[in-house]
């Protein structure tokens, strides 16, 4: 079915009339609520560092191999199973890599050692992707001019599942223990991959050609658009700063100055939430032409919030407002990347997107790693210099861009016309 025929469909579905941007609102939910219970699954485990530590007898560090591989997978995923959102109908893929997902997470829940637990995670981290096909799947419904706002929309509910897993995950694990909290996952998505069965409109693939040229042709587009591998290596850095907050705290809040449990991990991963309020305003702000502008203030705002957060270390409140600044920031440049990238070309938008969320989730997976080495080794202090450095790079590396073209005209016009 071509994408005007799923359109079609979509509005033939809804319950009342299609707003400006052609797509029914309760489409856009559900996009929105699904990507945000996939993705979740990559971050469950951030808060149960601590007690998985104790339960398996391992160090900080091997405890923080956890994310790590969780992210990792996520890349395989990107990189293996994403450009499939081009070649395969996007519906039936989604439902398949789903059941996969579920059965991985039964796994986890069942983990009798920590290798177990980490086999798993990376099967369910590689096939959480599924969220990253959603998302180029609602821009392709989206018409251009709506494209920005539509994505925002949807990204901030991937982003809210991000920050609120961290405390469901506290909670439950509170509640009735950790491997609760995978296997409830897990029945949560066998009950999502039905309901978008159900729900999704039939896609067409955009591309009929073999797989093997696909995968190449992932790998080709970052060598046609600088745009591409600019964007990346902005998120890459923004997203190592992020996962090294966001998977070390935990040891702060539970340590010698807070003392908090697990529900208190769970209630200031809360805080964080506020920050995906920002999604719907960085769509806005790339379709008014503010990508490079705003991206710039992005940076500068994640530096000096994690400068905070470091010189805070025994005030809660500090921290937990440079949380919430954090995660805005963090936001803001994705949407206004994926804004950028899904310009540069409408038939590879899901190749775009998985080269794209691939090179920044390498980022995130040694930000979790180094942050826990460098908690183990120098404390919250040594952690919030990482954090610090991390978008002030990215920062430096923005005053280039005119200079270098690498998101600007010389991408085939692309992101020029995005405002970078």
């Amino acid at each position: 079915m071509p994408q005007s025929s799923a359109l079609r469909a979509a509005r033939r579905n809804s319950t009342g009339a299609a707003p400006d941007h052609g797509i029914p609102g309760w489409l856009i939910a559900l996009f929105a609520v699904a990507c945000g219970m996939t993705v979740a699954n990559l971050y469950y485990a951030q808060p149960l560092l601590s007690s998985l530590r104790d339960v398996f007898h391992v160090s900080s560090a091997t405890a923080g191999l956890l994310i790590t591989l969780t992210q990792v997978g996520y890349v395989i995923g990107m990189l293996f199973l994403v450009p499939l959102g081009d070649r395969l109908e996007k519906r039936t893929l989604i439902t398949t890599l789903l059941v996969v997902t579920t059965l991985a997470l039964v796994a986890a829940g069942l983990a009798t050692g920590f290798p177990m637990l980490l086999a798993a995670s990376l099967i369910s981290g590689a096939t959480s992707v599924v969220a990253q096909i959603l998302v180029p799947f609602a821009a392709g419904l989206a018409p251009d001019h709506a494209r920005g706002r539509i994505v925002g929309r949807v990204m901030s509910g991937l982003l809210t599942g991000i920050l609120l897993s961290r405390t469901v995950s506290s909670l439950v694990s509170d509640i009735a223990g950790w491997r609760v909290v995978y296997l409830g996952s897990a029945v949560l998505m066998a009950l999502l991959a039905l309901t978008l069965r159900a729900a999704l409109p039939r896609h067409a693939p955009t591309t009929a050609v073999p797989y093997a040229r696909v995968l190449r042709s992932t790998f080709a587009l970052m060598r046609t658009h600088p745009a591409l591998v600019r964007r990346g290596l902005y998120q890459a850095a923004m997203f190592a700063a992020f996962s090294a907050f966001w998977t070390t705290v935990s040891y702060l809040l539970t340590g010698p100055h807070f003392h908090y449990s697990q529900v208190g991990v769970g209630l200031f991963a809360l805080v964080g939430a506020a920050g995906a309020a920002v999604a719907p305003l960085a769509g806005r702000w790339a379709d008014r032409g503010l990508t490079r502008t705003m991206t710039g203030i992005a940076f500068g705002a994640a530096a000096l919030a994690f400068a905070v957060a470091g010189l805070a270390g025994h005030s809660i409140v500090l921290i937990a407002l440079a949380a919430v600044v954090l995660d805005m920031a963090v936001q803001t440049t994705m949407i206004l990347g994926q804004h950028t990238i899904y310009r540069l070309d409408p038939h590879a938008r899901a190749r775009l997107n998985a080269a794209f969320i691939a090179t920044f989730f390498v980022g995130g997976a040694l930000g979790s790693q180094i942050g826990s080495i460098a908690y183990r080794d120098g404390g919250w202090g040594a952690v919030g210099v990482l954090g610090t450095a991390l978008p002030a790079l990215a920062l430096l590396y923005w005053t280039t861009e005119y200079r270098s073209g690498g998101s600007g005209k010389g991408a085939a016009g692309a992101t020029a016309g995005a405002g970078a």
